[in-house]
């Protein structure tokens, strides 16, 4: 008997689709998706327009390729734009990854990663982040095998906002064998105020596997114009070119992106008003006895382990739209007017389990 239903490779029809952070009411704040709460800045604006969105943009995204190139020291070709900074892991993963190949990353990390994995065909291979909620990168070092083709760092780590180290990176950069890549997603990089953090634009030209990642979407708040680069070999880009889908990247995507690089002091500005909020909000999450482990992104961690569900539906009571991943709660930087109700609905959850 036939199937009245299209074959699908089982991989993909056994993969559950990404999920973005859950809409809020009027009255609620959204801070389930890690957006920038800013609007982007009037300078921005002023130098977008649409008249032209009739015509294609340019494929290569030459003019913030060439601006990007001059910031970090390399040539043009060695930087490839994508819609947003996944599409661009996306593209170096089936570039680099085929059936029977496995990926590397720590676990948990984006949510997105094991979706990419098995849309290339490759498998997945997961190594447990340590109780600090951290990369166990002596763990990821061992975990490397003749059949791995890429292993991810992602610094500040989506959803825990810990960090890896400089040094750290460069004593596990040493274990890595040079055919391996060794993709640096640090799509929250702005965000960080650890001194000891690891700092991809000083790493770029002394690692030849060596592949930085990076995004507008956040600190830029482009979020809804989906664009992010990547910092690497000529031909590790040039191979990412090859898979990507040709004319991806909007004009007014790219357009919005250089002027957001012209216009950066006034816009890390705004980071550091976010940063501020950040560190009100843990400062009240740990006096309520929260283990908070010390974000670095626009988000902070919460381990609510088995009571996660109900959790994220005490704090969407007090019209808080948090993610809930598992074991634990992520939970963005936003509006400073938020803070108050965040943390009411997080005192409420601390009464609720000491009670039960």
């Amino acid at each position: 008997m036939t199937s009245n239903r299209v074959q699908l490779r089982p991989e993909i029809a056994a993969i559950v689709p990404y999920r973005q952070g859950a809409p809020a009411a009027a009255d609620a704040f959204k801070l389930s998706s890690n957006e920038n709460p800013y609007e982007p800045l009037p300078s921005v604006l002023a130098q977008l327009s649409t008249h032209s969105i009739n015509r294609y943009p340019d494929a290569s995204a030459l003019e913030l390729r060439t601006q990007l190139a001059e910031r970090f020291g390399v040539t043009a070709d060695s930087v490839q734009v994508g819609a947003g900074s996944v599409a661009v892991l996306a593209q170096l993963v089936s570039a680099a990854a085929a059936p029977g190949d496995e990926v590397i990353y720590a676990w948990r990390s984006f949510e997105a990663y094991p979706l990419l994995v098995s849309s290339a065909g490759a498998t997945s291979v997961q190594v447990a982040d340590q109780a600090d909620h951290r990369h166990d990168l002596a763990a990821m070092s061992a975990a490397i095998t003749a059949s791995t083709r890429v292993v991810i760092v992602c610094s500040p780590n989506n959803p825990t906002s810990t960090v890896v180290t400089d040094a750290e990176f460069r004593d596990f950069m040493a274990t890595v064998p040079e055919n391996v890549l060794v993709v640096l997603d640090e799509a929250y990089r702005e965000f960080v105020t650890d001194p000891e953090a690891v700092r991809g634009e000083t790493l770029v030209d002394q690692y030849p596997n060596l592949v930085l990642l990076r995004t507008f979407s956040k600190a830029y708040g482009l979020a809804g114009l989906r664009i992010g680069y990547a910092i690497g070999p000529e031909y590790v880009m040039d191979a990412a070119r090859a898979v990507a889908i040709p004319l991806s990247v909007t004009e007014l995507a790219q357009k919005a992106a250089t002027a957001s690089l012209e216009h950066e002091n006034e816009l890390l500005e705004r980071v550091s008003r976010i940063n501020e909020v950040r560190e009100q909000i843990v400062a009240g999450l740990r006096e309520q006895g929260w283990a908070v482990p010390t974000p670095n992104g626009n988000f902070v961690w919460l381990p609510t382990g088995a009571a996660t569900d109900w959790a994220a539906e005490v704090f969407r009571s007090h019209g808080i739209v948090v993610r809930a991943l598992g074991e634990g709660l992520r939970i963005s930087v936003g509006e400073a007017e938020s803070v108050e109700k965040l943390l009411r609905a997080a005192q409420e959850v601390v009464a609720s389990r000491k009670t039960n």
